[in-house]
């Protein structure tokens, strides 16, 4: 039977680089003791990763502290291309920032696409890596003078990039851009066997061992949830969203933005290739070999993290997509993430402030984590054993603020404002008067205080502080995750309360006259 877009529905959110990667999942220990070490990496996901292994090859001591499990988070979640053309973006760099900083940029994410596959081979992981062209394309006349522009100005940074009329996609194209030597791979069966590496080779990693406090007496101490201590001469804060918040107002220069992923089996063979179209809303394709099957991963339809009020409709959105154009017969998977965004849409990466030595920060690849990854590793690796690095000045996390960037600081910190304030400030019916559906989740008043309820199959009421713990803002519901997020800095939390994702370090507070027990039954509201 064909797939409808309600089956969308009845399927759980679940990754399918997670799901085929089962077997290679090693659980590292939770740290059970102080420890001190040369380097500690806050961020078990690709990037810290990355960072731990390159710095362990130059003889440090180097560990790793993971919230949760490595490589799970948005890790886990990508599409995975391995590219150097991140959207309509060297045109732009050129214009607004110069050809020291685009070349910076460009020659980075072009090196980390050849030193991940070195990488690869010299540590021999099969981690379905594939050489693909990557396509940026328009359906609309108006966009092709910028992807002509764009051509022309990845040809003068030194990217193998071609202007093409034609795509072999089962839809005409009015243009494209086509960036050779590029690839795409299965991030965990990578980023597990790079871990497995660092830890073969003395390197430590802690899972769920979130830090939660930093402090510095002659170099940087972490303290974990459970209260244990790591003492390290360097620090690198690869958290994705930065836990950390007393230096360097990121909480003010990154937001979040969630995405969506559908992964389709079609009657029809993928062309090859990975792409992605130049207007909004976004659509990405590209193809993965599932043993067997052929899967193609249908991608996009990204807001503002926590502001969406049916996220169910950004996958139904994605399948009307695909339909008309694959031959669709199964639906085995969908997931979303969310994506560090940063104002000038280059990554922070380096000091943490330009007074905080030996403290690092890796965030803000917007939806270009796989190269940026191994271009940070690199960029730290010589900060912290060379003291420079060649591409130091395009990630600087201190960089000056151009004056397009000055418009996104504003219109960003104001819709963190607004979602601040007009949470708090919206009226909500009384938990008694509203009925809920096995699955459900709303925003309600109990006790005279806004909280939040969800009611499980088994008729279970769990109800939390819809108050982020990172903050003060007031959560949303995602329909489609079952999960409750920050419309302000992106931390999500599980319908009991549980941090997600962070930057959020403490869960939700059980505060007794909201919520006098963690769960509920219908009959007790």
């Amino acid at each position: 039977m064909k797939p409808e877009k309600q089956d969308l529905i009845k399927l759980a959110p679940q990754s399918y680089w997670i799901e085929s990667a089962k077997n290679m999942i090693h659980e590292y220990p939770t740290l059970s003791e102080d420890i001190k070490t040369d380097v500690l990496v806050v961020g078990g996901g690709i990037a810290g990763i990355t960072s731990a292994y390159l710095l362990g090859r130059e003889g440090l001591s180097v560990t790793i502290l993971e919230s949760d499990r490595i490589a799970c988070g948005t890790t886990g979640h990508t599409t995975a291309k391995i590219t150097s053309q991140h959207g309509l973006i060297y045109h732009r760099l050129l214009d607004q920032m110069g050809r020291e900083i685009a070349g910076q940029y460009a020659e980075a994410n072009e090196t980390a696409i050849k030193e991940i596959q070195a990488l690869t081979e010299t540590l021999k992981i099969d981690c379905d890596l594939t050489s693909q062209s990557a396509f940026i394309f328009t359906e609309s006349d108006e966009y092709i003078q910028e992807l002509q522009d764009e051509t022309e100005a990845a040809g003068k940074l030194g990217i193998k990039a071609a202007y093409v009329d034609e795509l072999p996609l089962p839809f005409a194209v009015k243009g494209a851009v086509r960036f050779a030597g590029q690839a795409q791979f299965h991030p965990l069966k990578y980023t597990f066997s790079l871990a497995k590496a660092f830890s073969d080779a003395g390197g430590r990693i802690f899972e769920k061992s979130r830090a939660v406090e930093v402090n510095y007496d002659n170099g940087y101490s972490v303290v974990t949830a459970q209260g244990y201590k790591v003492t390290a001469e360097n620090l690198i804060i690869a958290s994705h969203y930065p836990f950390y918040n007393k230096h360097g107002m990121y909480f003010t220069r990154i937001y979040q933005e969630r995405s969506y992923v559908t992964a389709i089996k079609a009657s029809e063979s993928f062309p090859g290739g990975m792409y992605i179209n130049a207007e909004q809303p976004t659509r990405s394709l590209r193809s993965q070999n599932s043993g067997s099957d052929e899967l193609i991963l249908v991608g996009g339809e990204h807001h503002k993290a926590g502001q969406c009020e049916n996220t169910w409709e950004k996958y139904g959105n994605l399948f009307d997509f695909a339909s008309p154009i694959f031959s669709i017969t199964g639906i085995p998977y969908r997931w979303s993430t969310q994506d560090c965004m940063t104002l000038d849409r280059l990554p922070y990466v380096g000091n943490f402030t330009d007074d905080t030595s030996n403290l690092y920060i890796v965030t803000g690849f917007g939806k270009w984590g796989m190269t940026n990854s191994m271009a940070s590793g690199m960029l730290l690796r010589d900060l912290i054993t060379k003291g420079d690095s060649p591409w130091k000045d395009a990630y600087n996390p201190s960089r000056e603020t151009k004056a397009a960037s000055a418009v996104s600081f504003v219109t960003e910190n104001l819709n963190v404002a607004k979602s601040l304030i007009g949470g708090k400030l919206e009226s909500h019916a009384k938990a008694e008067d509203i009925e809920l559906a096995a699955g459900e989740g709303r925003v309600v008043e109990l006790n005279g205080k806004r909280a939040g309820a969800f009611k499980n199959g088994d008729g279970i009421m769990y109800v939390v502080n819809t108050t982020c713990t990172h903050m003060g803002c007031e959560l949303n519901w995602n329909t489609a995750e079952r999960t409750w997020d920050c419309p302000c800095h992106g931390s999500r939390f599980s319908h009991e309360g549980k941090i997600i994702e962070g930057p959020a370090v403490k869960e939700l507070n059980m505060d007794e006259d909201v919520n006098p027990v963690r769960k509920l039954l219908k009959e007790d509201f």
